[in-house]
């Protein structure tokens, strides 16, 4: 499942809405916003739980480095985003738009990267379901009236099983946030309409959190709709406007109805495999800038949007080439996909790849970790977002993840928690997964802001940004420390995060409170200031 830029627990506009109608009541006063690069700023200086990005270049000053090359294996990218266009990853045996596969990998005009979604005629499969469903789907009529296990079959049954299990909690859930994200969708769409018609706005123009400022009316529902916006940007960030709240949360509708009524033909319909058949033939396109590649941009953006041109936010590393690979839709990605985007990325030179996405179920996990070794054994560091789901990584495991089907765990495979901007009891973001043995460290990811599709900002919840801030971190380690190994970036990564001392937090999704240090192994946030003090000291073992 890609991480959704905005997490959509239920805004409960709905209840809002009928409340403010009975009684005429204001909601409170929301939180101001942090701002817009609290990520980056030092807790002792600045008074937010950043990086220490300004302390890390000081620490950098008059040393030189050397382009590391990463990859984002997500929903695509905005090639021609400003901040972006001149640092993505070229291919240099391809020639482009020629429609020949000059370096003989097997796919045509791979220039910026490679699209395991696309088809002919540049289509791409958008909109997917989550695998339970799809498990579900494909095993149920063999075994939903099947109660013991049938003989020699006791392995595909135990897993219809847990696929059951897994589709009906699903399945519950899904149900109750459709018809809650139904009504808001009808709800936000109401109101948008009177807040344009009370600024006097065209069709296509869009208002934000300091347009409803300039209203001032007597009429009750233009009132009640300001109040719901105010909510809406209240929750998600004032950065956002709402043409960008209507799309998502569209896109989030129509992902749970694809749940309930699911397209199962889209893979074959567009992209022509089987995505049960791993047989090493090349499938794709070279689509990467699509409609659902806001989520790609933004997390490439932290990663290394270009410094200090007065455009969008400074990326944490200053020297990299962003190769983009799409293999995540909205819904569940492939494990197919993911182990061909992470063979793509190595074989084409990548040395830190970005992982924002995961799921609940793995049917060719076997494939993915053979992918795991691949990238190991080429020395390349993944770094994986932990999930969206406030849950126990221990208990509950979410995939990829850096656990063998053997018992055995690799070395190269980082999973990042999501941490808020103070040292409150929302220092662990309300969202986020944890697991002491699970959940390696946690970075900045509430009310992150980056980049977005043809726009300069994009603020959202997700440890899908939590994760591209520790890929920048290691990648710009890499980058003035270049003999240093896969192993040795992750080792840096863990020691840079200074477990957090004496402040008890929310366990996510819920109000019981537990030491922050009880919920990722390292205890901590990590720190680039510190990771460069790290990396400093040691000596590179890169092959």
């Amino acid at each position: 499942m890609k991480l959704s830029t905005y997490i959509f627990t239920p805004f409960l506009l709905g209840a809002l809405f009928l409340t403010l109608s009975a009684t005429g009541q204001q909601m409170p006063k929301q939180p101001a916003d942090p701002p817009k690069n609290w990520h980056a700023m030092d807790l002792k200086t600045d008074g937010f739980y950043g990086i220490s990005l300004k302390q890390a270049y000081l620490f950098l000053k008059g040393k030189k480095s050397k382009t590391v090359i990463v990859t984002t294996i997500d929903s695509g990218i905005d090639t021609a985003q400003k901040d972006l266009a001149s640092i993505l990853w070229v291919n240099p045996k391809e020639i482009p738009n020629n429609g020949k596969d000059d370096d003989g990998d097997g796919y045509v005009d791979d220039v910026h990267g490679w699209d395991f979604l696309g088809g002919k005629d540049r289509k791409v499969d958008f909109t997917e379901t989550t695998e339970e469903v799809r498990q579900y789907n494909k095993l149920k009529s063999k075994y939903i009236a099947v109660t013991t296990a049938p003989a020699g079959q006791e392995k595909e049954f135990a897993y219809w099983e847990k696929v059951k299990m897994t589709y009906d909690s699903t399945m519950s859930k899904t149900l109750r946030e459709a018809k809650d994200v139904g009504y808001e969708l009808n709800i936000l769409s109401a109101t948008n309409h009177y807040i344009k018609r009370e600024l006097k706005l065209k069709s296509d123009q869009t208002f934000t959190m300091a347009d409803l400022a300039k209203i001032h009316t007597a009429n009750d529902t233009v009132t009640q709709s300001k109040t719901v916006w105010e909510s809406v940007f209240g929750q998600i960030g004032g950065a956002s406007d709402n043409a960008k709240v209507l799309k998502d949360i569209t896109e989030y509708n129509a992902k749970l109805n694809n749940n309930i009524t699911p397209d199962l033909d889209a893979r074959a319909r567009i992209v022509g495999d089987d995505p049960d058949v791993n047989d090493g033939k090349p499938y794709g396109n070279n689509v990467l800038k699509n409609e659902d590649a806001s989520h790609g941009t933004g997390v490439a953006g932290l990663i290394g949007a270009i410094r200090n041109n007065g455009y969008g936010i400074d990326g944490v590393a200053d020297n990299v080439r962003i190769m983009s690979i799409k293999a995540v839709p909205n819904g569940d990605e492939y494990d197919k996909d993911i182990a061909n985007a992470i063979r793509f990325a190595v074989d084409h030179g990548a040395q830190v790849i970005n992982m924002s996405f995961g799921k609940k179920l793995s049917p060719h996990k076997d494939w993915v970790d053979a992918a795991f070794k691949y990238a190991a054994s080429k020395d390349v560091l993944l770094v994986q977002a932990s999930g969206n789901d406030n849950e126990d990584m221990d208990a509950k495991p979410e995939f990829p993840n850096d656990t063998y089907l053997d018992g055995s765990t690799t070395d190269n495979v980082i999973s990042v928690g999501a941490s808020g901007p103070k040292p409150d009891t929302l220092l662990a973001a309300t969202f986020s997964n944890y697991g002491k043995n699970s959940v390696d460290v946690f970075a900045p990811g509430a009310k992150v802001t980056s980049i977005d599709t043809d726009a300069e900002f994009n603020t959202a919840d997700g440890t899908s940004f939590s994760a591209p801030i520790v890929t920048g971190i290691a990648a710009l380690c890499l980058e003035y420390y270049p003999d240093l190994s896969a192993k040795q970036l992750k080792q840096i990564i863990l020691e840079c995060a200074t477990p957090v001392k004496g402040v008890m937090v929310n366990k996510p999704g819920t109000n019981t409170k537990v030491d922050f240090g009880t919920l990722s192994k390292t205890g901590g946030i990590v720190n680039a200031y510190r990771a460069l003090e790290i990396a400093s000291k040691m000596k590179g073992e890169r092959k």
